[in-house]
């Protein structure tokens, strides 16, 4: 069976193909990185949440956990199989009714009914991955509540220092405020407000 031309598209892309998310999507993982302990200070009961290019849903379900019933995530990857594993893991744990997937475009993550309504957006080992990062940024600006967190993460493994910073630039020419740097296993981070 053939994939789909949208899933081909995707690969030239150069985003991580969908099956490759089982080999750091695993339970293993919490180990290095706990959702509770990363964005239990932004998040709460009632918080609404973004997690862009959520991949398989590791962090939807632990952000899912901690907006509880009244709250909401957003789940959004440029690829369906990650959106149906996601969807498939969420009904499992039983928080299907507090995770929504939305397929999204390279250029486009959509939301004008989440426009200004965020707590928090999380782009976590995904943003070496974009082509258009400036834009990027506006678009999750336009995402947040005023005072929202955009909480980013790249893999040390794929991104040098000297990116990092580049990408941070491209955050404070968008117009957040670095409010912090966390230590991330793997990763390079930074907790920014808009």
């Amino acid at each position: 069976m053939s994939a789909p031309r949208k899933d081909r598209a995707v690969e030239k892309q150069h985003v991580c193909p969908w099956w490759l998310a089982y080999t750091f999507d695993n339970p293993l993982r919490r180990l290095a990185h706990d959702p509770a302990k990363m964005f239990g200070e932004y998040v709460g009961r009632g918080s609404r949440a973004a997690d862009i290019g959520c991949g398989m849903g590791f962090f939807s379900l632990g952000l899912a956990r901690l907006v509880g019933d009244e709250g909401k995530v957003y789940s959004l990857d440029l690829q369906e199989k990650m959106l149906s594993r996601v969807r498939g893991r969420a009904e499992r744990a039983g928080l299907g009714g507090r995770i929504e997937t939305r397929q999204v475009t390279a250029d486009n993550l959509g939301g004008e009914d989440l426009s200004g309504g965020l707590d928090l957006v999380l782009a976590f080992w995904m943003l070496h991955e974009v082509p258009d990062q400036a834009g990027f940024m506006a678009q999750v600006k336009h995402l947040l509540k005023p005072g929202g967190v955009f909480f980013l993460a790249e893999p040390r493994m794929h991104v040098s220092q000297e990116a990092f910073a580049a990408s941070l630039k491209l955050t404070q020419e968008a117009g957040y405020d670095l409010a912090a740097q966390p230590k991330v296993s793997m990763s390079r981070a930074a907790v920014l407000k808009g």
